[in-house]
């Protein structure tokens, strides 16, 4: 799933799942229409919990979505993640700027 995230072309990938059943990828430099806590959003309201955060002090430029695939995530989940994940992004293309403009007061995840 990691791979097929990076095949957008509009994300990053910080780590690819390959020793734990996570991964973490940020959006990729030449993306200045929206931003991570825009994709958690709009996952989130199809149902995805795929928290987005900015990293604590001395690399607080850097934010990332991270996925952790649990128990019983199957290939099917994770296609549709992918899936929703490419229905949304040409709408995310077509903003003029990310949603989030303070970073410190938003959040994309709250437990």
């Amino acid at each position: 799933m990691a791979g097929r995230i990076e095949a957008l072309g509009d994300f990053r990938l910080l780590t690819r799942g390959d020793e734990l059943p996570v991964f973490a990828f940020t959006t990729a430099p030449d993306v200045t229409a929206y931003d991570v806590f825009d994709v958690s959003r709009r996952l989130r309201e199809s149902g995805w919990l795929v928290p987005a955060y900015t990293f604590p002090a001395n690399r607080e430029d850097l934010s990332v979505l991270r996925v952790v695939c649990r128990n019983g995530f199957s290939a099917d989940l994770a296609e549709l993640l992918t899936q929703d994940l490419e229905r949304l992004l040409p709408e995310l293309r077509r903003q003029q700027r990310p949603l989030t403009r303070d970073k410190g007061v938003a959040t994309g995840f709250h437990h």
